[in-house]
């Protein structure tokens, strides 16, 4: 009798246990793990078959971070970009170096043209993806028991983490040391607006800029100088406090332009270490594009994640995609 209950008692573990599993390898299933990529444009070919892949190292959910990197990094990817494609050689370095690596796609919409296509995210207002962060940040903490994350964004993913800590919980005013965010290190983010090297500004010199969302997304208009978007970001002050900020530019930005613009002036609590990447590696001629593919760029974020640390930071040549 006790063998036959013993027995029945398995199955209905066994039952249960399907029952739990199940839909996290469906989940997983359907995040397929791409491979490492050294360019953006191949990353982003790649994705435009696998438009909801994961880079490697990336969302690991069992990972637990360590005492000598105990806070998840968390990595926001840009404008018409996937967390695959800007990420696949940022991701598997950051876990190969001891962090554990989390990215999500955001700001999906299906209103205008480039929201239609495959493996393009962030194309919708802005301000509300630090509402679609906010989740994914607390999934993150949930899950890997921290108290803080780190964040890196990327173009677009700067102020959409921006938005998160000013709009949406990311940051708490009255009490920093309650901060979900400590490090949030930028590459060429929007963060003052751009002019699109010039096309932003023409085309509101020529009243067409309210055509931009049909066709490029609400995003586009969102990051162009002086938009309500911007006004309402800027309007107590770059940063929040108890927040340290990288951010990094490149003199050869084709997009966030001028790239003087992505810096960032530290308020109350706060502090923010502007970047170049060129400032001691002139051959370093990375744009907008190639940039997140740049090893010194990777160097860079490494040493801002670990100011302590012992971080080598190279300078090789990188050419421009554009």
């Amino acid at each position: 009798m006790s063998k036959r209950m013993l027995s029945v008692s398995a199955a209905v573990a066994a039952t249960l246990a399907l029952s739990i599993t199940l839909p996290q390898q469906a989940e997983a299933a359907s995040d397929p793990v791409g491979p490492t990529q050294l360019s953006f444009p191949a990353a982003l070919a790649w994705s435009a078959f696998s438009p909801n892949a994961v880079a490697p190292g990336m969302n690991d959910w069992d990972c637990k971070p360590s005492a000598a990197h105990p806070r998840p990094v968390v990595l926001v990817h840009g404008t018409w970009a996937n967390r695959y494609a800007s990420f696949a050689l940022l991701s598997p370095e950051l876990k190969r170096a001891g962090y554990c690596v989390f990215g999500l796609n955001y700001g999906d919409e299906n209103d205008s043209i480039a929201g239609k296509l495959p493996g393009v995210y962030a194309t919708a207002a802005i301000k509300p993806s630090g509402a679609e962060i906010s989740q994914f940040v607390d999934q993150v903490l949930g899950s890997t028991g921290a108290a803080q994350v780190d964040m890196v964004g990327w173009s677009q993913g700067g102020i959409a983490a921006r938005s998160y800590l000013q709009f949406y919980g990311g940051a708490n005013a009255s009490n920093p040391a309650a901060n979900k965010v400590k490090n949030l290190i930028q590459y060429g983010a929007t963060n003052h607006g751009t002019t699109l090297s010039g096309l932003a500004t023409l085309a509101d010199q020529l009243g067409i800029l309210n055509l931009t969302p049909a066709a490029l997304g609400q995003a586009a208009v969102d990051q162009t100088i002086d938009s309500p978007f911007q006004q309402q970001l800027n309007a107590n002050g770059d940063t929040v406090p108890g927040v340290n900020y990288t951010v990094i530019g490149t003199k050869y930005d084709e997009v966030s332009t001028p790239y003087t613009r992505t810096f960032l002036t530290a308020g109350p609590g706060a502090t923010v270490n502007n970047i170049t990447l060129q400032d001691g590696c002139a051959v370093d001629l990375s744009d907008h594009l190639s940039m997140i593919y740049s090893w010194r760029l990777i160097g860079l974020t490494k040493k801002a994640l670990n100011p302590a640390g012992n971080v080598y930071v190279p300078c090789v040549p990188r050419l421009p995609v554009v």
